[in-house]
């Protein structure tokens, strides 16, 4: 994406992201927005992915990293374990060189910058999906929601073949930016 600040981008999302994590409270056992899963799972989703990006930015492969975050993640201080992940992330982002960078996917290799997109992206909808899940604000980000749909409109369908997203849900013409991303994600705003 030309003229966009990936790393301002990604860590807005994060701050999202964040945000609803420290006002859990109590609900970590609750059902989350996404079904399946409760508020718990779906931190430590998040928290895997964040300390997952390190090692790839520094170019392993998912071979390479193995099953090292397989397990329990968030241990008895799930808002540190996100905290202490998400400042790692977002050093990975962050360092010189990083968008530019090849990393080695599951599906392929892609520029970090691309690589940021989807963790960003990752990061905006499941604050909206935790917000739902406690009870929160559920408002995203607005530059930040009007970058991702942007970005997302042409690689929907890859997210779509490849089973990691639902099928898109139709939203006004005239939906603001948060209303669009979600839709293209599959949620329901």
């Amino acid at each position: 994406m030309t003229g966009v600040d990936v790393p301002q981008i990604f860590a807005v999302c994060v701050a999202e992201f964040g945000d609803r994590v420290h006002v859990v409270g109590d609900q970590w056992g609750a059902p989350s927005a996404l079904p399946g899963w409760t508020v718990q799972e779906l931190v430590r989703h998040v928290v895997e992915e964040d300390r997952w990006a390190p090692p790839l930015f520094a170019g392993a492969t998912i071979a390479e990293i193995g099953d090292r975050f397989s397990g329990d993640l968030l241990g008895t201080d799930p808002v540190g374990a996100f905290d202490t992940a998400a400042v790692s992330a977002l050093d990975a982002v962050r360092e010189a060189g990083a968008m530019e960078r090849t990393v080695h996917l599951s599906f392929g290799d892609l520029p970090g910058a691309e690589y940021a997109l989807q963790l960003a992206a990752d990061h905006l909808v499941h604050a909206w999906d935790l917000a739902r899940s406690i009870g929160a604000d559920d408002r995203l980000d607005p530059a930040a929601a009007a970058a991702l749909a942007a970005w997302f409109v042409p690689v929907q369908p890859l997210y779509r073949q490849a089973g990691v997203i639902g099928e898109p849900v139709p939203v006004p013409a005239a939906a603001g930016p948060q209303a669009r991303l979600l839709g293209m994600m599959g949620r329901t705003p």
